[in-house]
């Protein structure tokens, strides 16, 4: 995959603690910035994928073992 410099501004006191926080973990800051916007974009769409799902089997429905015949009433259901 192609890659592309982006520019970034931090507050100066924020670039020092992600530098430390590069270091500790022995990664560049950009690797640690591609890592965690990586992470964000997996998030994100996971989770969309995850919502379009669910509301597909919404809008297919639920197979009950009726067959789509209810042959049954509600007073028989519900009968003491």
């Amino acid at each position: 995959m192609a890659k592309r410099n982006i520019t970034l501004s931090l507050p100066e006191e924020t670039l020092e603690e992600v530098k430390i926080i590069a270091v500790k973990r022995r990664r560049s800051v950009s690797a640690l910035m591609t890592g965690l916007l990586e992470e964000l974009v997996a998030e994100e769409t996971g989770y969309l994928q995850a919502e379009r799902q669910f509301l597909a089997l919404l809008e297919r429905g639920f197979d009950m073992g009726t067959g789509g015949h209810i042959g049954w009433s509600r007073e028989e259901v519900h009968e003491r």
